[in-house]
């Protein structure tokens, strides 16, 4: 038999029985649904966190007393009894760090903000070096962010996030005007550009203040989140840093360093290890769809050959050989797997940008994720289409023809 005939033979058995067709269609299509979505947000989550998390630069570091980005919480826990970075250690690294081209230092609280006739609870404060200005990627929208002048007078000024400015002045420019945290009375020197939510985390609740007037406000116990724009290469002013602050807490040799050190490639390395597992799991739970809609196709088809048996005997009685019957099998199976993955993937597809549209959790759509669905379901095809192929081919003709 030609190809061509046996391609239409297979259409016209599966156009025959649309509703078995379309049973036998499901579990395939589930399977292949979920991996494309899967695949999908996994793809658009790693270009998310590599634009939105990981935008230190790769010439900046943080140091901090506890990790930044880890999946250890044991290690966390246990970083909480380090030594605060201080406003002591911060000015001794900006004063003797010679590879360091900018040492910014942030300290942070949540309090509330008011104005005359609005109040905003659970507000990040944080408190800045006039300098965090270029070293960070904070960009502002309106206005200025405060000068170094400014922050060593502890002058009460304030830099706000798009989304606190949205809701305290919901009419009219905030430039100039007043707001009060801690009791304490602050001008709006500028608002930041939005950022929008990370991972469902609203980022926009913030306000930016002099380290020197936070200190003023709420004293200096606070361990410091320290910002450092270095020389090429970063490893050697790491190095350089941990000196200095190693030096000032008379740290033996063989003593751990009592502080952490936090780039890009960090939060990137952390996302990795996270991803990786959300994909292991997520991948296993589709492969499990797979499988069950494959084992359904051979089924169904075994049921399929069962009702043939006698159309097999005839095909067989004028010539037809053994392979020409796999063949046939084999096609259709084929043929409703290629039609369950193209629907499978239209539909994760179809599902990705809808999330990506109605939620803040990412997607990205490319090519290769399809034709991943589409070698999914032929692979199926051949693996769970091989047996009732086999077995309908196998069929003794005259025992065959004697079936009703």
């Amino acid at each position: 038999m030609l190809i061509r005939d046996t391609v239409g033979l297979a259409f016209s058995a599966l156009r025959a029985h649309k509703l078995r067709t379309a049973l036998t269609l499901l579990g395939l299509v589930i399977g292949v649904t979920s991996l494309i979505l899967v695949m999908t947000l996994i793809q658009g989550a790693n270009v998310y966190v590599q634009s939105k998390i990981a935008n230190l630069g790769t010439d900046i570091f943080q140091v901090s007393k506890v990790p930044l980005a880890s999946t250890d919480f044991r290690e966390v826990i246990r970083a909480k009894k380090h030594r605060d970075i201080s406003f002591e250690d911060w000015r001794a690294v900006a004063d003797r760090c010679s590879r360091c081209l900018g040492v910014g230092a942030q300290a942070e609280m949540l309090g509330r903000v008011k104005t005359e006739v609005e109040s905003l609870p659970d507000v990040s404060i944080r408190g800045q070096t006039a300098n965090m200005g270029w070293i960070s990627t904070l960009d502002i929208e309106h206005g200025r962010f405060f000068t170094q002048s400014e922050q060593r007078a502890a002058a009460p000024v304030a830099v706000l996030g798009y989304g606190v400015a949205e809701r305290l002045f919901k009419v009219g420019d905030p430039i100039g005007k007043k707001i009060r945290v801690a009791g304490a009375e602050f001008e709006v020197l500028g608002v930041a550009e939005e950022i929008g939510a990370i991972l469902g985390q609203e980022q926009d609740k913030f306000v930016l203040i002099p380290i020197d007037a936070f200190e003023k406000l709420y004293g200096a116990r606070h361990s410091l989140i320290l910002h450092i724009k270095a020389s090429r290469p970063i490893g050697a002013t790491q190095d350089e840093v941990r000196l200095i602050l190693r030096a000032r807490r008379h740290a033996e040799p063989n003593a751990p360093d009592g502080f952490y050190f936090t780039t890009a490639q960090t939060y990137l390395d952390v996302w990795e290890d996270i991803s990786s597992v959300f994909f292991l799991v997520l991948v296993l739970i589709s492969s499990v769809a797979s499988l069950v809609g494959g084992i359904v196709i051979m089924n169904i088809t075994l049921v399929s050959v069962t009702e043939r048996t006698k159309e097999i005997g005839l095909r067989r009685s004028v010539g037809a050989r053994q392979r020409d019957i796999a063949r046939q099998f084999l096609v259709e199976v084929l043929a409703q797997c290629l039609l369950g993955g193209l629907s499978g993937v239209a539909l994760g597809f179809a599902l990705a940008l809808l999330i990506q549209q109605f939620t803040p959790f990412p997607a990205s759509v490319q090519l290769w994720v399809a034709l991943l669905g589409l070698g999914l379901a032929s692979l199926i095809a051949l693996i769970f289409g091989i047996y009732p192929a086999l077995r309908a081919a196998r069929l003794d003709p005259v025992v065959a023809l004697r079936a009703e």
